[in-house]
């Protein structure tokens, strides 16, 4: 049986989902960012249960198509972002459209409706978010982390993080209390 779970974003969350799974006692055979694969079928009650359990964590069960949808788009956003270190050769809006077999248009009217923000908006804050990991790290030159995240150029990187945080990146990484936000809260 395949469950699909809401605010799945990082290892760490893989790894307590199928904790959670195992103290349950059920068997996972697949645990991927915002899906789960195992070898039982759950009734009403079991899910329930599971779903108590997985939000103890930050974690939800989603059980509509709509909001299933929502989900892989933010997990693909998330991977790009975060953990891929290849270009794209082609645009976002292009590659999720052809990862996910749907229509733009329609995954973009889609997220808006139900996220109150638009997916180029929620790109951006998944970038800016990384900006700030790799500032705090200190291992990178901001020429090389707007690289890195595909920006045309340190100024238009410094123009969105400023835009989006308030700061510039230089003032962010001189804080002392560097706030960061969890990738779920975005």
């Amino acid at each position: 049986m395949k469950l699909y779970i809401k605010n799945m974003v990082c290892s760490r969350c893989k790894m307590v989902v199928k904790s959670e799974l195992l103290k349950l006692g059920l068997h996972p055979t697949s645990v991927v960012l915002g899906e789960v694969e195992i070898t039982e079928d759950l009734d009403k009650e079991d899910k329930k249960q599971l779903d108590q359990a997985l939000n103890t964590f930050g974690f939800e069960l989603i059980d509509d198509k709509k909001s299933r949808l929502i989900e892989k788009i933010k997990t693909v956003i998330i991977d790009l972002v975060h953990y891929s270190e290849e270009p794209l050769k082609i645009t976002f809006s292009e590659h999720i459209s052809a990862l996910l077999r749907q229509d733009y248009s329609y995954l973009s009217n889609l997220f808006s409706a139900v996220e109150g923000t638009t997916i180029e908006q929620y790109v951006i804050a998944q970038k800016i978010e990384r900006v700030k990991e790799l500032l705090v790290y200190d291992e990178m030159t901001l020429s090389e982390i707007a690289y890195k995240l595909h920006y045309s150029d340190v100024t238009h990187l410094s123009k969105q993080f400023k835009k989006l945080t308030g700061l510039t990146p230089s003032h962010f990484k001189n804080l002392k209390n560097k706030k960061r936000n969890s990738l779920e809260n975005l």
